[in-house]
């Protein structure tokens, strides 16, 4: 245990530090991300504003149709799955209430592409005990079995209600956190808030990665390094080849059971 620790903190350490020929800017030119997290947002859901419209980025859902999204299970790709999802009349994006097993009600979904490096935006909402996440770098080849399709993870958990919080190590398994690899450093939230809509952003540049939280910076690393093989080691990942280096993968909205909805699904390709 100790060991693992202290890998997690090297790791906090040296996130900006390593090298990567992957990388789309140099140090010199790395921009402030923060600026994307504050952008105003448009006043109607799952639409962009004229300056988004202008800065390249695009919808990943359009608030009435699953156009754009696939089963993540590879006998079902290139379809949407028959249940377990569904659209509200204000145009919502959700994942039914199961009893809270991965993957076993209607299962992953993944867009019908895949990215490499991008500034991804989603607005979420959970329910009371919920466990999903927003998953990028996904392989659904990778396991094909029962369980979810393998990727970095945005954690997306009720904190105070769900077992999950308390697991894994050092907090890497709360709200925010890349899922089992590294904690999330997010303000706690707000009982009277904690059921309204979040914002979560993940960028990716190159090998440089960040999860922001409603505007604030909560996790940084680098990919495709020594010491992110060494954490990988050390993670419920570790007999999964290559695991969060590909260059593209998909990204994945994830059914674990739990009612959570989705609106705002945006990217900006770097």
């Amino acid at each position: 245990m100790k060991k693992i620790i202290t890998i997690l903190a090297i790791v906090a350490v040296t996130a900006t530090s390593c090298c990567c020929n992957q990388k789309k800017t140099c140090e010199c030119e790395k921009p402030c991300w923060g600026k994307f997290a504050a952008m105003e947002v448009a006043a109607e859901p799952n639409t962009l504003t004229e300056e988004e419209e202008a800065d390249g980025w695009q919808l990943l859902f359009d608030g009435n149709t699953t156009e754009g999204w696939q089963s993540a299970r590879p006998a079902n790709m290139g379809k949407f799955p028959e249940g377990g999802w569904g659209i509200t009349e204000d145009g919502l994006l959700y994942v039914f209430a199961g009893d809270g097993a991965e993957s076993a009600n209607g299962g992953d979904i993944i867009t019908k592409r895949k990215f490499g490096n991008f500034v991804l935006k989603v607005d979420f909402k959970m329910t009371e005990g919920a466990n999903s996440g927003i998953k990028y770098f996904v392989d659904p080849f990778l396991n094909t079995g029962a369980g979810s399709a393998i990727g970095c993870e945005f954690q997306i958990l009720d904190d105070d209600n769900h077992p999950d919080a308390k697991l894994g190590v050092n907090g890497n398994r709360t709200l925010a956190s890349l899922y089992d690899l590294i904690p999330s450093k997010h303000t706690p939230l707000e009982a009277a808030s904690k059921f309204d809509w979040h914002t979560a952003m993940i960028v990716v540049d190159g090998c440089h990665v960040e999860h922001w939280l409603d505007g604030e910076k909560v996790v940084e690393y680098m990919r495709n390094s020594q010491m992110w093989d060494a954490l990988v080691d050390y993670s419920k990942y570790r007999d999964w080849p290559n695991f969060g280096n590909y260059e593209q993968g998909y990204i994945l909205l994830q059914d674990h059971g739990h009612q959570v909805f989705f609106r705002n699904i945006k990217i900006k390709e770097l």
